[in-house]
């Protein structure tokens, strides 16, 4: 059987609270998902696989039906979240016009959240709820075979106008076990950032599941319980990307230094088998220390990405983050000390959070002075305790998430928290803090200094237009 996954084009988003701006987002970045049901499938079946990255490959809607056509798939796979909804399914809508036999198959967070208003969608067949490298292997093996479907965990369909739900899939505790991302089906080496001065890039993920509990946060597919590939096995991933001539890395895991011996050995074999690749990381301040740090610099390590996500302990407090102001000074003058540049992720429009305690928060941003800052109006996602808070105090009407699984539409706009300041006041004050950081003279001056080429240049040039657009 011949399956077709599709990292769809990104057109229609929904008016959300994020800008445009210089974080690991903007550029052209794996997608990783699709590339390990890729790879689980090569190596475990017999089904013919193949990827279409249509924004790496510059492909819109109006070349979306003939590149579905010249692959000929007999199923279509696509990741679901809430904000690509709507690209998820024009795409899938394009695919039957096309082929009316084509299966659609939605996996994501977005699924997961909502199945049954996703599987009642007219294009729509089959939901993966969970991890999908298993649970889609078995569908492809029965695909055919109702009495078979009916047994297969994680897998919701519909029978007769009837909805079957299997329920999520088990966690997959052994993660060495699942192969390498199928890096090999994509123009891989038409990834970047904007970020970095190194051309092409990646994306890894070396664990799953984060054990925190902060307010605003939830990755339903992967589960709250921290699960780690072994150093080994993630050193030998990176050694196969140096072999590509990958230059660098972003592990997007969570919280990359939960388990301080396992960074360390990983930091160890990098070094030992001879790896020259810069790569970055995504942590907590409070999950850092000098001899991670160290190990850190030494085996490559460019760049700390930290939640820092507010200025003041009330409103840290608030967001149930468990850090202190302090920790993430001294975690921000460590890593600076170490050598490693910083990027630094706030919000504004919290619970209980006035115009003063924004302005705090800016003011503190710029004393922490990181390289960059990502900074977003605070959004209650769907299945998030923010959002049960929210509407629980009629902060938010409804349940305008839940209607929008229902009936995508694209005039729908994300709610956010418009408790103590209402939305024209939040989009002024983010405003001012993008500015005032990215638009100092100190920062400018920065990166021009630190520009290595005329990529790095026209890149965050881009940016820097967007930025202007806030």
């Amino acid at each position: 059987m011949k399956i077709l996954l599709i990292n769809q084009p990104i057109e229609n988003t929904i008016q959300s609270c994020l800008p445009p701006v210089l974080d690991e987002g903007r550029g052209l970045t794996p997608p990783l998902g699709l590339l390990y049901l890729a790879a689980y499938l090569e190596k475990n079946s017999n089904h013919r696989v193949e990827i279409l990255d249509c924004p790496a490959e510059n492909i819109g809607y109006k070349k979306l039906k003939k590149a579905i056509a010249k692959n000929d798939p007999e199923v279509i796979g696509l990741t679901a979240m809430t904000f690509t909804l709507l690209d998820v399914l024009k795409t899938a809508k394009i695919a039957k016009k096309g082929n009316p036999e084509i299966k659609i198959v939605l996996g994501g967070p977005h699924v997961m959240i909502y199945p049954e208003e996703t599987i009642r969608l007219a294009e729509v067949d089959f939901l993966v709820l969970g991890e999908g490298e298993i649970a889609l292997k078995k569908l492809l093996d029965n695909l055919k075979n109702k009495e078979k479907l009916n047994k297969i965990d994680g897998l919701v369909f519909k029978d007769s106008g009837e909805i079957i739900n299997n329920g999520r899939t088990n966690l997959i505790a052994d993660l060495d076990a699942l192969p390498f991302p199928a890096r090999h089906l994509t123009p891989f080496k038409n990834y970047y950032w904007s970020l970095s001065p190194l051309f092409p890039i990646t994306t890894m993920f070396t664990s799953r599941g984060c054990p925190y509990k902060c307010v605003f946060c939830d990755r339903p597919h992967l589960g709250k319980m921290f699960r780690a590939r072994s150093a080994q096995n993630v050193v030998e991933e990176m050694k196969q990307c140096q072999q590509m001539d990958i230059r660098e890395i972003f592990i997007y895991d969570d919280t990359f230094t939960i388990d301080k011996k396992r960074v360390l050995e990983i930091c160890q074999g990098i070094e030992k088998r001879g790896i020259k690749i810069a790569w970055d990381i995504r942590t907590r301040v409070n999950a850092i220390d000098k001899d991670i740090l160290t190990a850190l610099k030494k085996s490559g390590c460019q760049r700390i990405h930290y939640g820092v996500e507010a200025g003041t302990q009330k409103i840290l407090n608030v967001l149930r983050k468990g850090i202190t102001i302090e920790m993430a000074e001294r975690a921000f003058a460590l890593t600076k000390k170490a050598g490693i540049q910083t990027a630094a992720y706030f919000m504004i429009g919290n619970p209980t959070e006035t115009k003063k305690d924004v302005l705090k928060t800016i003011s503190f941003m710029k004393k922490l002075n990181p390289d960059y800052v990502h900074i977003t109006v605070t959004t209650p996602y769907p299945a998030t305790d923010l959002y049960r808070i929210a509407r629980q105090q009629k902060i938010i009407k409804g349940d305008p998430w839940r209607e929008f699984a229902q009936n995508p539409k694209p005039e729908f706009v994300s709610p956010i928290w418009e408790g103590e300041l209402d939305r024209k006041e939040l989009f002024l004050l983010l405003k001012k803090a993008y500015r005032s950081f990215y638009f100092s003279p100190g920062f400018i001056l920065k990166q021009i200094a630190k520009l290595k080429s005329p990529r790095e240049f026209l890149n965050k040039a881009k940016a820097a237009l967007k930025l202007l657009k806030i």
